[in-house]
């Protein structure tokens, strides 16, 4: 029976990317799944990315922040943790609320741990705003990606993960 023939180690490429795979892109979305549903009792909303109002810096506090595909009529479409190289735009959406005077964050993006992008000041108005930031993937942007929400004193409203794939 010589109907398969297999190249001495590529069975392992093969166990090794799937292994990649499953841990990379797979696992994740399992545990965010797991954690939407049983989100009441481990602090994380309904929401995928959903911000449990904890995160306050200088008395303002962040209501909202996810990673979406678009934003349509002011609102977070598509909202994951794993996105396609594809898509033509990735967002990233905030909002803020107990804003008492003008006020600027900033959204930076890093790709494997480099910042890509940091966006121009996003500027929020009293009493409540929301703003968002946008990238387009490349194809040589698949893989792991953080956008840090800051004020401008660099203070970390909250960190999004997310990845990029074919």
């Amino acid at each position: 029976m010589d109907c398969l023939v297999i190249k001495k180690g590529s069975i392992w490429r093969s166990v090794v990317f799937l292994a990649n795979i499953i841990c990379r892109y797979i696992m994740p979305a399992a545990v965010m799944a797991a954690l939407s549903f049983y989100g009441a009792g481990t602090g994380v909303s309904g929401e995928m990315s959903a911000v449990s109002g904890a995160e306050v810096t200088n008395g303002i506090r962040m209501t909202a922040a996810v990673i979406c595909e678009e934003i349509k009529d002011g609102q977070p479409v598509n909202e994951g943790i794993i996105f396609s190289s594809d898509l033509g735009k990735i967002t990233c959406f905030t909002e803020f609320d107990s804003i008492t005077e003008k006020t600027t964050v900033y959204h930076c993006w890093y790709f494997k741990d480099n910042l890509r992008a940091k966006r121009k000041p996003l500027v929020l108005n009293p009493p409540r705003w929301s703003t968002f930031s946008q990238i387009e993937p490349r194809e040589t942007d698949k893989g792991p990606w953080r956008v840090e929400i800051v004020d401008e004193n660099g203070n970390i409203f909250k960190t999004l993960r997310f990845s990029i794939i074919d």
